[in-house]
């Protein structure tokens, strides 16, 4: 499996983008916000990969960042979305926007993308609904999703990590004084589920 390439940018044609690597051209398809901070023609770029190998044809698609890699990865896990339209709603969207927009269910701010309609935005918000934590990847784009201090948000994330539902882990961190540090706070919230 392919998973990051660095190298010198020799082609960019969205979504197309053609790096060489010692040689080799390697051909990848990349979401928009990936393409607009890729360097100029003959730069050196990296890029995070994903192979997808199917009877037809083998593609690989690149991303800036491990939170743009890890959303497409689920995305084209859920049925009916393929890595096109997984290129689309990442072209359209930025990865914090869209796990804003499952958290809170707004199927008005996903039919808004290219190639997703209703049913299939319903669909997203129903699959995806139960792992905005994992999706985030970062403190950072978990802390634009979910209430509360930086700590509070690593300590839910740890607890999503182990198993706990994400409003199991919200009820375990009421009390929890703001600016606890994570290894104090999550074992204040794990009495405090324990409890429970």
């Amino acid at each position: 499996m392919i998973g990051r390439l660095k190298g010198t940018l020799l082609e960019k044609n969205a979504p197309w983008v053609l790096v060489d690597v010692q040689g080799v051209g390697y051909e990848l398809q990349v979401p928009m916000s990936t393409l607009f901070n890729l360097p100029e023609i003959n730069g050196t770029c990296t890029l995070l990969t994903h192979l997808v190998v199917r009877e037809d044809a083998h593609a690989l698609y690149g991303f800036q960042n491990a939170s743009e890699k890890n959303l497409f990865k689920t995305l084209i896990k859920v049925s009916g979305i393929g890595p096109r339209t997984a290129l689309a709603i990442l072209s359209s969207i930025s990865t914090s926007d869209f796990l804003l927009a499952v958290q809170s269910q707004e199927t008005a701010r996903l039919v808004k993308i290219p190639g997703i309609g209703k049913k299939t935005a319903e669909r997203l918000l129903l699959e995806l609904k139960g792992q905005i934590v994992a999706l985030g990847g970062t403190a950072s784009v978990a802390e634009s999703v979910l209430p509360g201090s930086g700590s509070q948000n690593e300590i839910v994330q740890a607890l999503c990590a182990l198993g706990y539902s994400d409003k199991e882990a919200a009820m375990a961190c009421k009390g929890i004084p703001e600016g606890t540090p994570v290894t104090d706070g999550l074992k204040q919230a794990l009495r405090n589920l324990s409890k429970g």
